[in-house]
């Protein structure tokens, strides 16, 4: 996605405001804010930023799983199924205890 025509001069975000913050929520596309000529920021509404977040944490995980397997920290299906199992059973032999 290109984000040419979208980036406005600080001054513009000053004198628009609120017009800014409502093309924002119903376009959901990020603006970039100029300052002094030069990208200085980047704004977005806060849908599309709480799915970012959840983007990034669902990659992050991901990213720690393949680490995890490239390190051989893996077990089988059966394994780890076993190992719940046995933690499930700990843990209500303690509830009835």
């Amino acid at each position: 996605m290109s984000y040419t025509t979208h980036i406005k001069p600080i001054s513009f975000l000053k004198a628009n405001a609120a017009q800014v913050l409502r093309d924002l929520a119903a376009n959901q596309t990020p603006l970039v804010i100029t300052q002094n000529g030069e990208a200085a920021a980047v704004l977005q509404d806060v849908r599309s930023f709480e799915k970012n977040q959840e983007t990034m944490a669902l990659l992050k995980i991901l990213a720690l799983g393949n680490a995890q397997i490239e390190k051989g920290h893996v077990s089988t299906a059966a394994q780890a199924f076993g190992k719940v199992r046995k933690n499930r059973h700990k843990v209500s032999i303690k509830a009835t205890a």
